[in-house]
């Protein structure tokens, strides 16, 4: 029996797998650590990546002792990184346009469920607004109400796949993430995961996802019934 799926539905994780954030995300923590003389390490970047933003702040603070209240860290990290995107903006991550492309010429639906409030999404997104019109709807789990619990719990791709005119079941959805909470969260909700890992993500790490990529453009789309990215 394969352990693939049809499926019939994508839905994107946004920071780290449409837009490339991570590194602006994880300086802004790492300035903040440094103050206080804590380095933010590769198995804390591990835990934070990929949780709601009061989440990470938790997380940052217990896990390098910081002596700051996660409100105040909060609001500093959220300071620190805001101000790079309202000047440089975000890029695109290498192969996301052509998947993206690809799978809105051929009618897939497709949608976006990132851990970020709308307004650091209209942030992040500003410079790629023809972009994000292709997807069916967008998700943000930060300020949306139907999204009770943040990655590694499977509400915001259940929340995305509901979303969906054709109401999807799990089964059929296809998720495409970054980071470990992330995947966690994508295979709690029934649904298959590619996982496209930041190099430091460690390999026992990546092994709840369905496949592992280098690229998103080197998605076996066709191992899920999908048309092959090799067509175009």
């Amino acid at each position: 029996m394969t352990k693939f799926r049809q499926i019939s539905h994508v839905i994107f994780d946004m920071d780290g797998v449409l837009l490339d954030t991570e590194v602006t995300y994880r300086n802004a923590i790492a300035t903040i650590a440094k103050r206080f003389g804590k380095k933010y390490t590769n198995d804390i970047v591990a835990k934070v990546t990929g949780t709601v933003e009061h989440e990470s702040a938790r997380i940052a603070v217990t896990e390098m002792k910081l002596p700051m209240p996660v409100e105040e860290f909060r609001h500093e990290f959220r300071r620190t990184a805001h101000g790079f995107f309202a000047k440089h903006g975000a890029p695109l991550i290498p192969g996301a346009k052509k998947l993206v492309d690809h799978l809105s010429k051929h009618k897939i639906p497709i949608a976006v469920a990132t851990s970020s409030s709308m307004d650091s999404f209209k942030l992040k997104s500003a410079n790629h607004k023809e972009f994000f019109k292709l997807f069916d709807h967008i998700v943000c789990g930060g300020s949306d109400p139907e999204v009770k619990h943040g990655k590694p719990a499977p509400d915001i791709f259940l929340v995305a796949a509901e979303r969906f005119p054709s109401k999807p079941n799990a089964e059929n959805c296809l998720v495409f993430e970054d980071a470990p909470n992330g995947v966690k969260a994508a295979v709690s909700a029934g649904m298959q995961v590619v996982m496209v890992p930041d190099e430091n993500i460690a390999e026992d790490q990546r092994k709840g996802a369905t496949v592992v990529v280098s690229s998103l453009d080197l998605t076996p789309l066709e191992k899920f019934g999908l048309p092959s990215l090799k067509e175009t």
